[in-house]
C-alpha cells in the first residue's frame, strides 16, 4: 500500500540523448506520415533545427535509466499483478529535437485512495529540461492498485 509520505519523494533523475534513428522508428511505428518527423531535410525546410520529437516520445525516454519494476514494488509498495495505468498527461513548453540531451526529474506528486481504500493511486510528475536548462515539458502519470 502506498503511503502519503511518498509525496515529493524523488524517483530519480535520468538523462537521454534524442537520436534520429529512434525518432524515425517511433514516427513510423505510430503511423506518422508528416515528413518533418522522418526526413531531416523536410524538418529544416519547415524551420526546425533537426527532426522534432513527436509528442508522446518523451514517455519512452522518461523510462530509460530507471527500473520501473523496482519503483512500483519497492518504493510504492504495489503488487505488479494488481496495478493498472490510470492516467497520462503531457504539458509542453517548447519543442525538443534530435541531438538534444533531455533530463527527466521525476517525483511523486500525490497519493490517494478511492472506494474506501479499494483503489490506491500514486501520481508521478516529471519535469523535462534540455541541455541548456530550458523547460521542455511536464509529464504526469498515475498508477492504480486494485
Amino acid at each position: 500500500m502506498a503511503d502519503k509520505n511518498l509525496i515529493s519523494r524523488s524517483l530519480g533523475v535520468t538523462t537521454a540523448e534524442v537520436e534520429k534513428g529512434r525518432l524515425r522508428f517511433f514516427a513510423k511505428a505510430i503511423g506518422e506520415t508528416d515528413p518533418v518527423y522522418l526526413d531531416e531535410t523536410a524538418a529544416r525546410a519547415a524551420g526546425y533545427r533537426s527532426l522534432p520529437v513527436p509528442p508522446t516520445f518523451l514517455l519512452c525516454l522518461e523510462s530509460e535509466g530507471r527500473n520501473p519494476q523496482a519503483i512500483v514494488e519497492d518504493v510504492m509498495g504495489f503488487d505488479l499483478g494488481r496495478i493498472l495505468h490510470a492516467e497520462q498527461a503531457f504539458e509542453y513548453h517548447r519543442m525538443a529535437f534530435a541531438g538534444d540531451v533531455l533530463t527527466f526529474d521525476t517525483r511523486v506528486a500525490d497519493v490517494y485512495e478511492k472506494k474506501g481504500g479499494a483503489l490506491q493511486f500514486v501520481v508521478q510528475q516529471t519535469r523535462v529540461t534540455n541541455q541548456d536548462g530550458e523547460h521542455i515539458a511536464d509529464l504526469r502519470s498515475s498508477l492504480v492498485q486494485r
